[in-house]
């Protein structure tokens, strides 16, 4: 009984996790007993015979969780099963053609070549990828077609009858997994992509907290909570072949929701494996949380506010990457993150230069450097997120965030924030300024009064020429020429503002 209880507490978990997993189990009973009536019903048994079990078998191996994996599989086997069993009567034919005696032989050399040949290409890896069901479905239909036909003198009916049946039986797989119930792996991973982005967001947020807060202050239960809930960020480091394998079947699904036919899944992976490599960096990150040899805190106080920033910044980046995800907009909220954590690290290496660490012990100096350049490392692949994710939003069309034409002007007010001076000639001197767009306080609901919210941000370079030649030119005109244009929130580095050509160019 114990035994029975235990297996009943397992399959109520697993129910709960997901719910659609019990819908998928009454699909596929629903698919073998639709099938099985081919067996059971008289008129239908006469048309195929024992055949009729090929249909069963065909449900058994195609059916699967998602649509984009049961479609790939059905077509996998249908055009192998129709392309085998066409070679296989060739062969079968060509073989007769020789006299009994060599007719053996020569179907016996068939599939020795097309099983050899077709097992290598196994191994390619695209193939391996998308169609490695397919080939193995081609070797096996093959190998009986030909066999079988040794012996069947009705051989092109035994290939129509197998055929039938397989069609039928994935036909069916196909149909009940589009319109019951639909699992759409596509959806699924733009799901798993959005969760990994508040994974990682949960841990840099909360990892000023954990770093710089005392263990023995608080309720060691309480911690050790704390500690489990951050360390969600290890279901990341093991998504890949989980996020290769949804791309893989999401390439097979038909047009759905707002996923568009040919959607970018690819760029899905990327932006993945740069959530992974982020994820690694946590992980070593994590590791200095929980050693054993800890840093007296009045060591890290004194890069608590830099650190702190860092960590919380691209945490909030992450944070907003994953709401436009869910919300398929392409919004530039995150950059303003981005940009405000490359400012502190700035503020970081300015207390670095400045020596405030002269006076650590050396040992505690590399574990607290090395801390440092793991977040350091960590705010550069945000920003390369950040680029990545809008490369998705471009090529999935995703909408725009536009500020709602509703809110006032005179409500809004506008911050510029200096990001980097380009240091180029030495008669020359340019300024770089970001925009950070407009700052709307609101009172709407779900939004307290005085929270800020900002839409856009925009780089303006000034350049600023002290060439005598243009002064002359100019010395009797006051007028100043000026070229603006406007510059998305990709660029931080003065020099590309100044290359790009897309600036605001004062020239005196």
């Amino acid at each position: 009984m114990e035994k029975v209880r235990e297996i009943v507490r397992e399959g109520r978990r697993v129910g709960n996790e997901d719910p659609r997993r019990v819908v998928h189990a009454f699909k596929v009973g629903l698919a073998l007993a639709f099938v099985s009536s081919f067996y059971y019903y008289q008129p239908l048994y006469d048309n195929f015979g024992v055949n009729a079990m090929w249909a069963v078998m065909t449900v058994v191996v195609v059916f699967e969780f998602s649509v984009g994996a049961t479609l790939g599989k059905g077509i996998n086997r249908a055009v192998a099963t129709l392309v085998a069993g066409g070679l296989g009567i060739g062969a079968h034919h060509l073989a007769s053609l020789s006299g009994p005696t060599v007719e053996p032989i020569l179907l016996a050399i068939f599939v020795f070549i097309q099983a050899a040949l077709s097992t290598f290409v196994r191994f390619f890896p695209r193939v391996k990828a998308r169609y490695d069901y397919g080939v193995l479905i081609f070797i096996l239909t093959f190998a009986l077609i030909s066999v079988s036909g040794f012996r069947e003198d009705e051989i092109l009916d035994l290939a129509h009858k197998r055929l039938s049946t397989v069609m039928m039986g994935g036909v069916s797989c196909v149909l009940i997994s589009i319109f019951v119930c639909p699992v759409w792996a596509g959806q699924d991973l733009h799901s798993l992509l959005a969760s990994n982005f508040d994974t990682l967001a949960h841990f840099l947020q909360e990892f000023g907290d954990e770093y710089f807060e005392a263990t023995e202050d608080g309720d060691i239960k309480e911690v050790e909570k704390r500690r489990r809930n951050l360390e969600r960020y290890k279901s990341v480091l093991n998504s890949k072949s989980n996020e290769e394998a949804l791309a893989n079947f999401a390439k097979w699904e038909p047009r759905h929701s707002v996923f568009r036919f040919r959607h970018p899944w690819k760029q899905y992976l990327a932006v993945g494996a740069l959530l992974r490599q982020c994820a690694y960096r946590i992980d070593a990150l994590n590791s200095y949380i929980n050693s054993d040899m800890q840093i007296p805190m009045d060591v890290k106080k004194k890069l608590e506010e830099p650190l702190r920033r860092m960590s919380s910044e691209s945490g909030k980046s992450m944070k907003e990457m994953s709401i436009s995800l869910k919300k398929m907009t392409n919004s530039y909220t995150s950059d303003i993150h981005v940009v405000n954590s490359q400012s502190a690290c700035k503020t970081l290496s300015t207390l670095l230069k400045s020596g405030i660490l002269n006076d650590v012990e050396p040992l505690q100096m590399i574990s607290l450097m090395t801390t440092v350049s793991l977040l350091i490392d960590i705010v550069n692949l945000t920003e390369k997120i950040s680029e990545s994710v809008h490369e998705l939003a471009s090529a999935a069309k995703f909408k725009n965030k536009m500020k709602s034409s509703s809110k006032s002007d005179a409500g809004s007010t506008t911050s510029a924030v200096p990001i980097k001076s380009y240091e180029g000639d030495s008669d020359d001197h340019h300024h770089v300024v970001t925009i950070l767009g407009d700052v709307v306080t609101s009172n709407n609901e779900g939004q307290s009064h005085g929270e800020s919210s900002v839409d856009s941000c925009h780089h303006v370079a000034i350049e600023i020429n002290d060439d005598d030649s243009i002064h002359d030119k100019h010395e009797e005109d006051s007028n100043i020429h000026v070229q603006t244009s406007r510059v998305s929130c990709g660029h931080t580095n003065a020099s590309d503002l100044l290359n790009s050509g897309d600036i605001k160019k004062i020239i005196i």
